[in-house]
């Protein structure tokens, strides 16, 4: 393995990536990407780059197993002395125990390699801490360390296990006749194989007439399963003695062979390289599937997005073509637009005598103030009511969109806003925008009038009276209206053009409408922007970037040719 400087700033840059690749929705498989993803962060920071830092650093052996398997007594009895304390009660919680050479105190006492775990000269059941242990019977160049059970029904016990396994240069596993088959183990030696980690295997506490079939029974399996150059050790149930540790002549082939490990420099480099080579490559590998799980965060996201999208367009739409159908011309508006101009003889006239009436229509609306402010105040109420409805409906469909998928029901649960609803002040805000909307029409008016004034027509039908029918214009835009309303609204609207033509003149009402209609659209579209912007905020408050998996990728291709690039080097 490569210590190059690059390769070592790679790896930084690979973990930079790792942390910036978020998973926080709930999609399919995400708790084991995120797993994984954690798993990967610690084994570049415990493992990985001290490790490729300080290449000569004393080899790890970490000794892990299943529950009862004897892993502590066998420390004990390896090291020849009591340096780790058996659990007589399952589940047992306390720190990892590292035992080393007092030579090399300094490679262990500083946070070189599981920089999360504090260190303690003491026992102490706080798994957070790493227990370091000097002993003379240690050969310099070796550390052992006594792991929790992989199996622990303590899932903060399992947790650690793990992570301390992949901290290992070396995993000296211990198993035992009762449950060398369970499949935990097993697991765990299937990861070790497929990153090349040097494994030792030990099969303890198994009685003397059965220890060959048992271990020729595990020798197959672990051959089976890509470890059969992995070493097997077997040590028979035995007593133990006062101090709790087997006697020597049991633990003897074990011991003798760390010590033959520790005492050359090529062997143990050679070890270190295995296990380095596997971890880098696995890194990799990795890396390429929790990219994979980022881009599924990326398109989840976008379809939640683009859900929320979908309703409140369509809630825009749905406003614009009720606004401008005739859809408004209906109900109180009508009844109170007709209250204005009148109905029968002036409606009827219209029909037949457009001509004539255009310049005497001014004697049916002229001192009717009051209903033109009735127009305008059932204009305001009609708007609101639509404006309100497709905002309730547009949260409502958003809502039902989001809660059709797990990661969108739990974003759903875990926002402090009620979402399936408009915003409490969402009436408030709008009857604002429809008053000034009016109010921006009685502006068009005046200012469009301001030479006419003085004229008769214009004194006649007033500042309000031709606002409402600019209105009632602008709701009968593309004379959706269809039925026997068509020819009610249709009339209504044909008579607030004439009224306004009487004045202003064709073109300028066109254009007046125009400015009417664009400055309703641009009012809704903040309004309905402004509902929207809840959903988009949570999508967007989950900090996932876009571009984080291609970023991840990268660095994953760049490990994999500095990889490539060493290995040719050294052929």
């Amino acid at each position: 393995m490569t210590d190059s400087t690059e390769m070592v700033t790679t790896l930084v840059r690979l973990r930079e990536a790792l942390q910036e690749m978020r998973l926080p929705l709930e999609v399919p498989e995400v708790s084991a990407h995120r797993t994984l993803r954690a798993g990967m962060v610690d084994q570049l920071d415990d493992y990985v780059l001290p490790r490729l830092l300080q290449i000569d650093a004393p080899l790890l052996a970490v000794v892990g197993g299943s529950t009862g398997a004897g892993k502590s007594t066998l420390v004990n009895s390896v090291v020849g002395a009591k340096v780790t304390e058996p659990g007589v009660l399952r589940p047992t919680t306390r720190s990892p125990v590292l035992v080393h050479n007092p030579a090399d105190a300094g490679w262990f006492d500083q946070d070189r390699i599981l920089p999360n775990l504090a260190r303690t000269t003491g026992a102490t059941g706080d798994p957070g801490a790493l227990q370091l242990v000097p002993a003379d019977s240690v050969p310099p160049g070796l550390a052992i360390l006594d792991a929790p059970d992989i199996d622990s029904v303590e899932k903060r016990n399992r947790t650690l296990a793990a992570e301390l396994l992949a901290a290992a240069d070396l995993w000296l596993f211990v198993t035992s006749a009762a449950r060398y088959a369970d499949q935990v183990p097993w697991d765990f030696l299937k990861a070790a194989a497929e990153r090349s980690t040097a494994v030792a295997v030990v099969l303890d506490r198994t009685a003397p007439e059965a220890v060959e079939e048992v271990s020729g029974h595990l020798a197959r399996m672990l051959t089976a399963r890509g470890l059969r150059d992995s070493p097997l050790f077997t040590v028979t149930e035995g007593p133990v003695d006062e101090q709790g540790m087997l006697a020597p002549a049991a633990v003897a082939d074990i011991r003798g062979w760390l010590e033959l490990l520790a005492s050359d420099a090529e062997a143990r480099a050679a070890v270190v390289k295995q296990t380095l080579d596997g971890a880098v490559r696995g890194l990799a590998r990795g890396a390429y599937v929790v990219a994979d799980a980022g881009d599924e965060q990326v398109r989840v996201l976008t379809e939640l997005r683009a859900d929320a999208d979908r309703a409140y367009d369509e809630a825009v739409e749905r406003i614009d073509s009720a606004s401008a159908d005739g859809t408004l011309l209906r109900g109180e508006v009508l009844a109170r637009w007709q209250e204005f101009v009148g109905t029968g003889e002036l409606l009827r006239s219209l029909e037949s005598r457009v001509g004539w009436l255009r310049d005497r229509v001014t004697g049916w609306v002229r001192g009717k103030p009051q209903q033109a402010e009735r127009v305008t105040v059932a204009v305001e109420s009609g708007l609101e009511t639509l404006i309100l409805e497709q905002a309730e409906t547009a949260a409502e469909r958003a809502e039902a969109s989001w809660r059709s998928t797990e990661a969108g029901r739990r974003l759903l649960a875990d926002s402090d806003t009620d979402l399936g609803r408009a915003s409490r002040d969402f009436r408030a805000r709008a009857e604002r925008a429809v008053r000034d909307w009016q109010r921006d029409v009685f502006d068009l008016v005046r200012t469009e009038g301001a030479e006419k004034r003085s004229t008769a027509r214009f004194l006649a039908f007033g500042v309000n009276g031709l606002s409402v029918a600019l209105m009632v214009v602008v709701f009968a835009h593309t004379a959706g209206v269809t039925g026997a309303e068509a020819g009610i609204a249709g009339g209504s609207a044909v008579l607030g053009q004439k009224l306004l033509e009487a004045v202003f003149g064709d073109q300028a009402v066109r254009r007046l409408a125009d400015r009417a209609r664009k400055d309703l659209h641009t009012r809704v579209v903040e309004l309905v922007e402004a509902e929207r912007a809840r959903f988009v905020a949570v999508v967007e408050s989950l900090g996932v970037p876009e571009e984080a998996a291609e970023r991840l990728r990268d660095m994953a291709r760049r490990v994999d040719d500095l990889r490539f690039q060493a290995a040719e080097e050294q052929a």
